[in-house]
């Protein structure tokens, strides 16, 4: 039995922080370096919400130098990435395509993702895309029956993600971020592996995958939110400590067994930049399992468009910010897009930050940046918490 190791909280905060590329990144520039992050994180989540830029291209703007938005839509038509769900809707790599057949087996077989299926409007459905070529669910409106017809728009968009959920169809575009959806064999690239995996060959992906990503974790953080995988995840990880490819720890003062790959003295070599600023998405890799950033960062977070608004303490839509390897502040803002207009319409520090004076110049530096990033070239802030904080904040980007 592998001896359990003791590392600090700061040292557990830095390889979470640098096993996700952040606040620096190690990927290559543009294009490439695009299809490399989506392949080391894993997948991107992808999100509708365009209040500031869109969560799947903010997460990637975030870590790949060069990031433009078009290159999703590139790399979708060049197969080397494909939409599908994986704890959320997401963008991921192609070359881990097989590993996403466990849950469209399992779908298909009969477990309910959202929708009750109707087989016979399935079949429908897959026989007109099958003989049209790729569709996008608005296509189907014209062909509505009488109210709660067979061609009724929610129920046709219901067999649509039934289907896509059980892998028949595959989103070949988007136009306008509307899916176009064709059969998955004339999306897959030629010579994919389409081989179902073992569940133990999908737990060691699980495994490896996550410490790849998140250099830390715990045995329930493996398999998030994936259905019954826990007891292959259980023995996969046993046999990766066993020979020594993983190792258990704790953080000084919790009793929470945590692993790491057995390469983390290496990680933790690397240079952080810590002074560099960072503002992230709601569904950010770094940041999307809430109760690990709490345990890690003590950073209480949620995100608050599906709060009702007299329940919201902090925004809309407030995003994490992180700073000398913790996250310190949230912000809600707005980008007027039109006008070129971003709004900051509050910002609320966390009670730990104190160097006032160097936080605002080092924020008000990234929040130019985002600012343009969200096409805008002026900045308005509202409400600030503490209330001190605004006069250094303004001077800074003024």
């Amino acid at each position: 039995m592998s001896r359990v190791i003791e590392i600090t909280r700061r040292d557990a905060r830095k390889l979470a922080l640098s096993a996700q590329q952040l606040p620096r990144s190690t990927f290559a520039r543009g294009l490439a370096g695009t299809r490399e992050a989506i392949q080391y994180l894993g997948y991107v989540q992808i999100d509708t919400i365009s209040v500031v830029e869109r969560a799947h291209h903010h997460t990637l703007w975030n870590r790949v130098p060069h990031y433009r938005r078009h290159y999703l839509d590139r790399l979708v038509r060049e197969r080397t990435i494909f939409e599908y769900w994986s704890h959320a809707a997401a963008y991921l790599s192609m070359h881990d395509y097989r590993f996403c057949l466990p849950r469209m087996r399992a779908i298909a077989a009969g477990q309910r993702h959202w929708y009750r299926k109707n087989q016979k409007l399935m079949d429908d459905v897959l026989a007109r895309i099958r003989a049209e070529g790729p569709l996008q669910a608005g296509d189907f409106e014209a062909h509505k029956g009488h109210a709660g017809g067979m061609w009724d728009w929610g129920p046709v968009k219901q067999a649509i993600e039934s289907l896509f959920m059980e892998g028949e169809l595959l989103v070949t575009r988007r136009d306008n971020f509307a899916k176009v959806f064709d059969l998955a064999e004339r999306v897959l690239p030629a010579g994919i592996d389409t081989s179902v995996p073992t569940a133990g060959e999908y737990a060691h992906y699980l495994i490896d995958g996550y410490l790849r990503a998140h250099g830390i974790g715990r045995e329930t953080e493996f398999g998030y939110l994936r259905r019954g995988v826990r007891a292959a995840v259980k023995d996969a990880l046993a046999e990766r400590v066993e020979n020594g490819a993983v190792l258990p720890m704790v953080i000084r003062g919790s009793r929470e067994r945590y692993y790491a790959s057995a390469d983390f003295e290496r990680i933790l070599e690397r240079r952080l930049a810590r002074g560099t600023v960072r503002i992230l998405s709601p569904f950010d890799n770094l940041v999307i399992q809430r109760k690990r950033i709490r345990d890690l960062f003590g950073f209480d977070y949620q995100v608050e468009c599906y709060v009702p608004e007299p329940h919201r303490k902090f925004g809309y839509f407030c995003l994490p910010v992180l700073w000398q390897g913790k996250l310190v502040a949230r912000m809600d803002c707005k980008a007027e897009r039109k006008s070129g207009f971003f709004t900051v319409r509050a910002l609320v520090l966390e009670p730990h930050v104190r160097r006032f004076d160097e936080f605002a110049q080092r924020l008000s530096g990234e929040l130019r940046r985002f600012a343009k990033f969200n096409e805008c070239d002026e900045i308005g802030v509202q409400r600030v918490a503490p209330a001190e904080f605004k006069t250094p904040l303004t001077r800074s980007l003024a």
